[in-house]
């Protein structure tokens, strides 16, 4: 039953809550950690982490992703970023940060709007791709709905196993200049299977899953600080609600098909191996992961963050801020898999959730889904 309150004359509004809101409420035998997996599979892929990395330049390089993808988990390359755009996109990123440290935040985005306003180079995009086909590991690569149509062709020529069809907000059908992005017969077209989101409500997930697509990504990568689509747009999604309303589509959906599963993928507020086991005990089968990964050495942002939506040419929804100093960050192997010593849970991600699970008597990710939870307050 919605828990819905009025918020004035004849305006009611719903309640919901964030991934702080809940608790985890372990209420079965504990078991051993090491007794416990964390692996998935997405269509015809398998991962041993239930990781992917949320699709900006200031994580996901060529490189980035095959260390993540050898670790077990999936990184997204952002097809409309600066890898498809400059051949010297390091270089371009340490612009980036200097003029952030220096000049400050909005010098930065104004800086990264400009290097986003150079022309997309398919051949730079294809390489990229190229490099992580290579080295053996899944490829994936985002692109948004206004610009699916006319990238995803080369993209598929170039050997991506995955596409993942991501903005703030998407619906079934984009409506643009052109003529309007149908899912549904997009993916339909399309011989690799396709993540698509945010979404942040029952419908729109039910919506989304009806085309077709394999995973529903639920959120938009909200973070404070970071992210500033509820200051500029109004739009926030709270996560643990949202996570449990595209579960509940989910079933709804493997109902109404006999069978067919849709993973669901939270990108929002995990900052925490707990926030990270509180979206999978709400949901999820997955999270993607943003500022907890600025603390990899890997990550080609050297400890600065910004979504994938700063970068946006009007209404830019991000800001370019530094997570983490040098003398802080560790090897990717570490950030996931330990050791920590790091008591607040930035660190050791993967056992972090381990424990969880292990703690609540849970062995795998969708058993774990079935935790009781607690509601604070």
């Amino acid at each position: 039953m919605r828990d819905l309150v009025e918020i004035g004359m004849g305006r009611t509004a719903r309640r919901t809550y964030e991934l702080d809101d809940i608790d985890i409420v372990p209420s079965r035998r504990t078991r051993s950690s090491q007794q416990v997996s964390v692996a998935w599979q997405l269509d015809a892929y398998r991962f041993e982490i239930p990781f992917l990395a949320h699709p900006t330049d200031a994580l996901v390089s060529p490189a980035f992703a095959i260390e993540l993808g050898k670790a077990g988990g999936l990184g997204v390359i952002n097809g409309e970023g600066l890898w498809a755009r400059h051949a010297d996109v390091e270089a371009k990123i340490q612009q980036l940060t200097e003029v952030a440290e220096k000049e400050g935040t909005e010098a930065a985005v104004a800086l990264l709007q400009k290097l986003h306003a150079a022309p997309m180079q398919p051949d730079l995009l294809a390489a990229a791709v190229k490099q992580v086909r290579d080295a053996g590991v899944t490829t994936a690569v985002r692109v948004s709905p206004q610009n699916a149509r006319a990238l995803t062709p080369s993209l598929v020529q170039a050997g991506i196993d995955l596409l993942v069809v991501h903005g703030t907000i998407i619906s079934a059908e984009h409506v643009g200049d052109g003529e309007p992005l149908n899912l549904k017969t997009f993916i339909a077209e399309l011989d690799v299977p396709v993540v698509a989101g945010g979404v942040s409500d029952h419908r729109t997930a039910l919506h989304l899953m009806r085309t077709g697509a394999a995973g529903v990504i639920v959120g938009y990568g909200s973070l404070q600080g970071a992210t500033t689509t509820n200051e500029v747009l109004g739009i926030a999604v709270p996560m643990a609600t949202a996570i449990a309303d595209a579960a509940a589509a989910r079933r709804d959906y493997l109902d109404e098909t006999g069978g067919r599963y849709v993973h669901v993928i939270a990108d929002g507020e995990a900052l925490t191996s707990g926030h990270i086991a509180k979206a999978i005990a709400c949901g999820a089968d997955a999270v993607m992961l943003g500022v907890p990964l600025t603390m990899a050495k890997e990550s080609p942002g050297a400890g600065w963050y910004w979504p994938s939506a700063a970068a946006h040419p009007s209404v830019p929804r991000g800001a370019v801020l530094p997570y983490a100093i040098d003398e802080e960050r560790v090897p990717l192997e570490q950030v996931l898999n330990g050791p920590s010593n790091d008591p607040f849970g930035s660190l050791n991600l993967v056992g972090g959730l381990r424990r969880s699970m292990a703690k609540s008597g849970y062995c795998d990710l969708k058993e774990f889904q079935k935790v009781g939870l607690n509601v604070r307050g």
